[in-house]
């Protein structure tokens, strides 16, 4: 299931808010940009298969210890591993839709097989959405799927918008054990599940367009599978070939996975435009990077994703290769640069800054 939520905006935007969007790109950090990092652009394989398998294998021994140990705080403990580590196999769905199809032979396919179909969340769901929030044109507007003007909103619109997130396991097995199979019978409700009910997304305005060509035929075998896995999940339950319990912890295990990313989602971008088309320079200074010599953000935005400014910046860099581009940036721009101006301390002092936000511009 789409996780959109209809959020309320705040009526009046604090004009420091709206900087962002009348940003001048910095001609001089994008050329450095482009000219120290082009011999990073080839993904690792041996990276990408390493770091995922491992990732899946943790995470899954991980779950099936919380569902065998009896004493709670055992199973707590593996749960959270389990959390922790299925969070950082999902967060490649990411990287599918950045590397070129076949760049990593074999990934796409495995990856849905052993992460995206078992967690409910194939790939599908994700490309094609993602590519449009990198479009210049479409950064921070209404066009974007993956953006909401977060700190202009009500201050209750950020606690929904990670409880949104916690319940999502249970939409998606609605959708795909539901919502997928009635709509093959119904063209108006498979018009309703494709367009509204088949994205990744935070922009309740979005509408996924009908797949075509190669990408038809990848979202119909991604679909029928998760579609098949949910049924096959449901009926096992319900006659109790797995226990209740089981069931529960594995969908508490998930809907931790989505709260976790749903809470680095939160401080990915600073969320301060309100629809105004944003130069590259603004949509970057829009965006997060939590640098070393942080660690936690190793566990809460893996897989790169601490970097997220500088993604914005260099869409088509590895993730195994961000720290190293970000290095040769900070040593190459002088300290007045913009560039520094992305990196911030950790995940606190973002969520402080945002809620402050939201309250600054609901009083304003």
């Amino acid at each position: 299931m789409s996780e959109a939520v209809i959020l309320e905006r705040t009526s009046v935007a604090a004009p420091a808010q709206r900087e962002p969007a009348r940003a001048l790109d910095d001609a001089a950090m994008l050329k450095a940009a482009a000219k120290l990092t082009r011999d990073l652009n080839v993904p690792n394989a041996r990276i990408y298969w390493a770091d995922m398998l491992g990732s899946a294998l943790l995470g899954y021994a991980a779950l099936f210890a919380a569902m065998a140990l009896r004493p709670a705080w055992l199973a707590v403990g593996c749960g959270l591993v389990a959390v922790l580590a299925l969070y950082r196999a999902g967060s490649f769905i990411h990287e599918l839709t950045h590397i070129k199809k076949g760049a990593v032979k074999g990934f796409r396919f495995t990856w849905n097989l052993i992460v995206g179909v078992p967690l409910l969340v194939p790939s599908f769901m994700y490309e094609g959405v993602h590519n449009q929030h990198h479009a210049k044109r479409y950064y921070g507007t209404v066009d974007d799927p993956e953006y909401l003007p977060l700190a202009l909103m009500h201050p209750w619109t950020l606690p929904l918008f990670l409880i949104a997130a916690a319940l999502a396991p249970f939409g998606m097995l609605i959708r795909f054990g539901i919502l997928a199979p009635l709509s093959l019978l119904s063209p108006r409700l498979r018009s309703v599940v494709v367009g509204r009910y088949s994205g990744l997304q935070i922009n309740p305005k979005f509408v996924r367009p009908k797949p075509e060509g190669e990408f038809a035929r990848d979202w119909a075998w991604q679909e029928a599978a998760a579609s098949v896995w949910a049924i096959a999940l449901l009926a096992m339950v319900a006659t109790g070939v797995i226990p209740l319990r089981a069931f529960l912890i594995f969908l508490g295990v998930s809907a931790g996975v989505m709260f976790l990313n749903q809470v680095r989602t939160l401080v990915a971008h600073l969320w301060e435009n309100d629809g105004e088309p944003m130069s590259v320079t603004a949509q970057f200074l829009d965006s997060v990077n939590v640098p070393p010599p942080g660690t936690l953000p190793a566990l809460w935005a893996p897989v790169g994703l601490r970097y997220h400014a500088l993604h914005h910046l260099l869409p088509g860099l590895p993730y195994h290769a961000l720290g190293e581009a970000h290095r040769r940036l900070c040593s190459e721009l002088e300290s007045g640069s913009v560039y520094h101006a992305s990196s911030h301390r950790g995940l606190s002092p973002l969520v402080v800054r945002l809620a402050a936000s939201t309250w600054r511009g609901r009083h304003e």
